[in-house]
């Protein structure tokens, strides 16, 4: 249960700083999804297959990565970590944005994932805040990814209209530089924690506790998934915007305001309702069966209604799972494991990421839209089942 007791001051800050860096971070990164498989096809050495791999880069090298730079954290602190990753999305957004070809925008992709960081700024999270607070914190930082998500499906084709491709990247530069403002000039001082406190990647023994602990396995599951079907659906959801509904680039961004408007209901009703439940899988196979019905709906779209009908399922159902997933982790794994356990879900995100960008271009490759959608429903069955094997109780308080 999320705690109803208020922030101190200093949590306070430190909340809403470390949610504004995940929003300025997550905006730059979430622009580009609605835009890559259009613009990308330009560029030379392109195909659908290869422009599914160069969008799913990014998230290689940040799922190898989170859990190095969360051990990293550990033992030079969080802030130099954080700085350093924001600098590398920095360069690595220069680097796409003066891409010529695929090749040097694949790169560019790398480079940005490089900079990993989620599992460092829930850590830091975890170190501002008191225990009781600890699941409100992740609540709030899990929303804001939320909110990037909205408003980067609206500004990024804004954008694109008015530069191209480049013009995104390069707005993500600018966003990045504005993260580490706000690590330097808002967060207060790093406070020191004592090593009975701290989350260690090396106790061998208790690793397996922070990977498999009841209900924590059915979570890292479940973000693999869901960003696995949020890459796939954006390397198709742009073309059947353009081919099938003949609705042409500079008016996706009204496609989108609107659609996510109509979806922000539908997730306060699921996010409120979590809050409530003791054992939460029904609600999250409820939002799981909500975001692939969305996307079959609009992969097989032939008119702008059917399509709204099914960007708003497909956002409301994304939208609540992106909120309430990280909240769960932050509840059901054991205080001195939080930060492995963090990095460990952050690592599962982000190989989503990848292979979601994998599965969707070659999908559409070798079976068109057809093709994708039975993929989509046969890691639906999948996803669903592992689901239920965990049984959702906190495994430690402490």
């Amino acid at each position: 249960m999320i705690s109803s007791e208020a922030f101190t001051a200093v949590e306070r800050r430190a909340v809403l700083g470390l949610a504004s860096l995940y929003c300025l971070r997550m905006l730059g990164l979430f622009m580009v999804l609605p835009l890559f498989a259009v613009y990308a096809e330009a560029l030379a050495g392109a195909s659908v297959a290869s422009i599914g791999l160069a969008l799913g880069a990014y998230g290689l090298t940040q799922a190898v990565l989170q859990v190095p730079l969360g051990w990293l954290s550990d033992q030079i602190g969080r802030k130099p970590v954080i700085l350093g990753g924001l600098t590398l999305l920095i360069l690595g957004s220069v680097v796409a944005a003066l891409a010529d070809t695929l090749t040097w925008l694949a790169i560019g992709r790398l480079l940005q994932g490089s900079g990993a960081i989620a599992s460092a700024t829930m850590a830091l999270a975890a170190d501002y805040t008191r225990v009781e607070q600890r699941t409100k914190a992740s609540a709030i930082i899990g929303a804001s990814i939320g909110v990037s998500f909205a408003l980067a499906l609206v500004l990024g084709p804004v954008l694109a209209a008015w530069g191209g491709l480049s013009r995104v990247f390069e707005t993500t530069a600018i966003l990045g530089g504005l993260g580490l403002l706000v690590v330097v000039f808002w967060l207060p001082p790093t406070p020191n924690i004592s090593e009975a406190g701290r989350s260690h990647i090396a106790d061998r023994e208790r690793l397996g506790e922070a990977l498999w602990g009841r209900g924590l396995g059915a979570l890292y599951g479940s973000i693999f998934c869901l960003h696995l079907l949020l890459m796939a659906a954006f390397t198709a959801i742009p073309s059947v915007m353009i081919n099938e509904v003949a609705l042409p680039p500079e008016q996706h961004a009204w496609m989108y305001l609107i659609t996510l408007m109509g979806a922000l209901p539908g997730v306060a009703i699921l996010v409120r309702m979590h809050r409530h439940m003791a054992d939460p899988r029904g609600l999250i196979a409820v939002a799981i069966l909500l975001t692939v019905a969305g996307l079959v709906v609009a992969l097989w779209s032939l008119s702008a209604w059917t399509l709204g009908l099914g960007l708003v399922l497909f956002f409301a159902g994304f939208t609540a799972l992106e909120t309430i997933l990280p909240a769960l982790v932050s509840m059901f794994a054991p205080a001195t494991l939080r930060g492995t356990a963090m990095g460990i879900f952050s690592s599962a995100q982000f190989l989503g990421v990848f292979a979601g960008g994998a599965l969707g271009g070659n999908a559409l490759y070798w079976g068109g839209y057809e093709g994708l959608v039975t993929a989509v429903l046969g890691l639906t069955l999948i996803w669903l089942l592992g689901l239920w094997r965990f049984s959702y109780a906190p495994v430690s308080t402490t």
